[in-house]
């Protein structure tokens, strides 16, 4: 396994941690929209689900078979929203990103601890 990939999977970790620090403020998805504090939370929290999306991009051109090992992930919309933040930011629904942040930001860091736990032997 490549120390690149294991590099991107550490940035990943570590933008979840960032993204679960900045979202522990957010109680419903108008706290997004409903005053500076909010938007600036909503702004950097799309900017690491871009860049989250950004470096499973780069994972699946440096290995392409290597994230169909781990399925229970759906990479594909990872990349699809990655997408979305980067040409349709205009049109980012606060309510998709408090459901992420929720409901789905749980299972993709466990998701890349046991993936970062196979590299480190475990």
């Amino acid at each position: 396994m490549s120390e690149e990939i294991k590099e991107r999977f550490e940035f990943i970790l570590e933008s979840i941690s960032l993204i679960e620090t900045r979202f522990n403020k957010i109680k419903f998805p108008e706290d997004l929209i409903n005053s500076e504090d909010g938007i600036t939370i909503l702004d950097s929290i799309a900017m690491r689900l871009q860049a989250i999306g950004d470096n499973v991009k780069s994972i699946s051109k440096l290995d392409p078979s290597f994230l169909s090992k781990y399925p229970v992930t759906d990479w594909v919309k990872m990349m699809r929203m990655r997408d979305i933040i980067s040409h349709h930011y205009e049109g980012l629904d606060h309510e998709i990103i408090f459901s992420i942040c929720k409901d789905k930001l749980k299972d993709l860091k466990s998701s890349v601890i046991d993936i970062l736990n196979t590299f480190n032997g475990f």
